[in-house]
């Protein structure tokens, strides 16, 4: 397979992926730290490797506005953002499913002021989980630009029709530089064909309407398409993932990763660019004799219901670390892993941590602790386990 091997930031790893998916519209306000994917997009337009029309827009909300109305003429389309600029286009996030358009869209996950901060939190990305965009969760540069890809594969699946976000860490990944394998145009060609036509599109020659007012008697239909579509793409994730495989050589194990859970008693949930970390502090933990293993989740939504249930179901604890609180209750993951195990009768031991808000650091040995905490608290009887704030520095607070 003909590959180049560049040294790319997982920003630019992104525009170099909507290149390789002939993106025909891009529409994007810079935000940092999502700023350099368009700017590199940009510059593959005016070089000529990318024949593509650029929008400039003066908000996030119109950017949104104007993938909206190219997608609905059957155009492909990308656009990128963050944090504030995620907010402001929360309105259009909802246009853009309910009209099953499958917009791809990259979101360098920062925190939400204020107090200001342009660092790593998930808080942003978690916030339109209930919108009907598929939300997608990378780790690494390379897996950027490979879950892009199979984005637009899963998106523009007849059974799924929906538009999906592809995260990432502000600097951890956006700014940190990596090897990544950049496949050719024909091979990526050869995976994602060019977009097929549907009959719901706009075109001048057949003119139809979109988003008419729908009574009651039929708005339930519609959002229950939605949920179907939604229900639809964990298989279709996994077959893309497969295929992706059999043409590239890399798999990433569909909507989780699992790292040594097999033989494991007990699973550390991540999310995003801290799990590289996670499944080092993993391997320290085996090799002092706790059997434990990593799940990581790659894919939010849907959520992976069953993948999740297979593999926590005969573990002894679970210890959930997040980057994201959702006030008033705990971790946005930790809800969702629990409902899931309550759900389907599942009750191991469980602890939930809120870590790394704002872009704090969490290390290895932060895990270790974090892992080592829970533990104990599980061999003393304790069966719930926080959520605990790691690392809050109680000095500062009044």
């Amino acid at each position: 397979m003909d590959v180049k091997k560049l040294v790319l930031t997982s920003n630019y790893a992104a525009a170099y992926a909507a290149k390789l998916a002939r993106a025909e519209i891009i529409s994007a306000y810079p935000i940092t730290p999502q700023t350099t994917v368009v700017e590199k997009l940009a510059e593959f337009i005016e070089r000529g490797e990318l024949k593509a029309k650029m929008i400039r827009v003066e908000s996030e909300h119109s950017a949104m506005a104007a993938c909206i109305g190219a997608s609905a003429t059957g155009a492909r389309v990308f656009t990128a953002t963050s944090s504030h600029g995620l907010l402001y286009m929360y309105e259009m996030l909802w246009w853009a499913a309910g009209a099953r358009l499958p917009i791809v869209m990259g979101v360098v996950t920062r925190a939400i002021a204020p107090p200001w901060n342009i660092w790593t939190e998930h808080a942003d990305i978690l916030s339109p989980r209930d919108s009907g965009w598929l939300i997608f969760f990378a780790e690494s540069a390379q897996e950027v630009l490979d879950m892009i890809l199979q984005a637009y594969k899963v998106a523009e699946n007849e059974q799924v029709l929906l538009p999906v976000m592809v995260g990432w860490d502000a600097f951890i990944s956006s700014h940190t530089a990596e090897p990544v394998d950049v496949p050719s145009q024909e091979i990526v060609d050869e995976f994602l064909p060019p977009r097929k036509s549907a009959a719901f599109l706009l075109d001048v020659k057949d003119p139809v309407s979109h988003g008419n007012l729908v009574f009651p008697d039929f708005y339930m239909e519609f959002r229950y398409l939605m949920q179907r579509g939604m229900e639809s793409a964990r298989d279709i994730i996994r077959k893309v993932d497969e295929e992706f495989g059999k043409i590239f050589g890399r798999r990433y194990g569909g909507l989780i990763e699992k790292y040594r859970c097999d033989d494991a008693e007990y699973a550390l949930i991540t999310l995003g660019g801290s799990s590289g970390d996670a499944r080092e502090a993993v391997d320290k933990l085996r090799e002092n004799g706790v059997k434990i293993g990593l799940c990581r989740i790659r894919v939010i939504r849907p959520f992976p219901v069953q993948d999740v249930v297979e593999c926590l179901s005969n573990k002894e604890g679970v210890i959930v670390v997040e980057r994201d609180i959702s006030m008033g209750l705990c971790g946005v993951l930790a809800t969702e892993i629990a409902s899931v195990l309550f759900m389907n009768g599942i009750q191991p031991k469980f602890a939930s941590f809120i870590a790394g808000l704002g872009g704090r650091e969490v290390s290895v040995e932060d895990f270790l602790k974090m892992l080592d905490f829970s533990l104990k608290e599980f061999q003393r009887g304790n069966k719930r386990v926080g959520p605990h704030w790691y690392g809050v520095k109680e000095e500062v607070i009044p």
